[in-house]
């Protein structure tokens, strides 16, 4: 375990692979693999903090900073993105099924489905709830796959898209008035506490912290949530759910399985996303770019940048990135609302 978090050190150091996540996630590793330490033991240090992974605490905290510091200007601008975000969830649920088949419970599949969702604070809320025995090997999965969104992603896209699609031009995104942007997380809200309750604690953190940014009047507020308590939280969830990958729970066959799953979960993601982007190319007349449809994992901004670098590598004048921001944020969404049917439907 002490050469997993040495090589957690070095993606997250020399690689900048997710840094501010994998580095905590590796230090909690080194804490808690030494003997007689006691640190996650009951009444222990890390044991402690680990309240707020174990009771739901620290995922929406940090699913608020997530709302303060994103536009969702593109989405509203753009509704059919939602579709895009949604395409890109469907991976999560053909993921459930192959887990079920490998021998893990109906709660443990959807836990580790939610690999492929590209979203680390939702992918933990979710194991926490439904397997929390599998915490720490999904978390190192989700987060590892989002640092590696730019090796993962273009191949996929790749294969699925021709060097025209690749080309596509799309239109400026029309301007997005203030009301909009305050309406828009009201609504939101609104539809996702009457569809999916149990997605509420994420999508109304998410939603809070949008319309904190959005007010134009609690900016005091906005920053804190995008800065000091984000980050405060971040080095307390990454620490503990570290601290709960002991040498007994994760050096196991389940563990290689939950990997093995999480990627094939997040390539089905992409592939599904690209193939709904193709979709909604040939409805739109050929105005609509597939390689956006990728960005709906919901691994912001990554993703987006991702399709929007490779829409450059074909044309350097073809600019994506807003476009692809559309789905990116919907992939936010969709992610949280995945994670709710899941637990409405195994009991979480």
């Amino acid at each position: 375990m002490l050469l997993i978090a040495v090589v957690l050190f070095y993606l997250g150091v020399y690689k900048r692979y997710e840094p501010l996540l994998l580095i905590p996630i590796a230090f909690g590793i080194w804490l808690a693999n030494f003997p007689a330490t006691g640190i996650m033991e009951d009444g222990g240090f890390l044991a402690l903090l680990y309240k707020g992974v174990a009771s739901g605490l620290y995922p929406p905290l940090i699913f608020l900073g997530i709302g303060a510091m994103t536009d969702f200007g593109p989405l509203i601008a753009n509704p059919r993105s939602l579709m895009l975000g949604a395409a890109a969830q469907v991976g999560i649920f053909v993921t459930f099924i192959g887990a079920n088949f490998l021998g893990f419970t109906l709660r443990e599949g959807g836990a580790v489905a939610m690999i492929g969702g590209a979203d680390g604070p939702t992918a933990i809320y979710t194991a926490a709830r439904l397997a929390p025995e599998l915490l720490a090997p999904i978390a190192i999965s989700a987060y590892s796959y989002m640092a590696l969104v730019p090796l993962i992603q273009p191949p996929i896209m790749k294969l699925l898209t021709t060097k025209e699609e690749r080309n596509i031009k799309m239109a400026q995104l029309r301007p997005v008035s203030k009301v909009e942007k305050l309406v828009f997380p009201l609504v939101v809200t609104l539809f996702g506490g009457l569809i999916v309750p149990s997605a509420l604690p994420l999508l109304g953190t998410l939603m809070l912290g949008n319309f904190l940014r959005e007010s134009g009047v609690t900016e005091r507020l906005s920053k804190t949530a995008q800065n000091e308590l984000t980050n405060i939280v971040t080095i307390f969830l990454g620490v503990t759910v570290g601290a709960t990958a002991s040498a007994e729970t994760f050096l196991t066959l389940r563990t290689i399985s939950i990997l093995i799953l999480g990627v094939i979960s997040f390539g089905l993601g992409t592939a599904f996303g690209v193939i709904f982007g193709k979709l909604e190319m040939r409805l739109s007349g050929g105005k609509v770019n597939p390689l956006i449809g990728a960005a709906g994992v919901s691994a912001v901004p990554m993703a987006a940048r991702v399709a929007h670098k490779m829409g450059q590598e074909e044309d350097p004048t073809n600019y994506l990135l807003m476009h692809a921001m559309g789905p990116n944020v919907a992939g936010i969404i969709g992610s949280a609302v995945a994670a709710g049917v899941f637990l409405s439907l195994l009991g979480g």
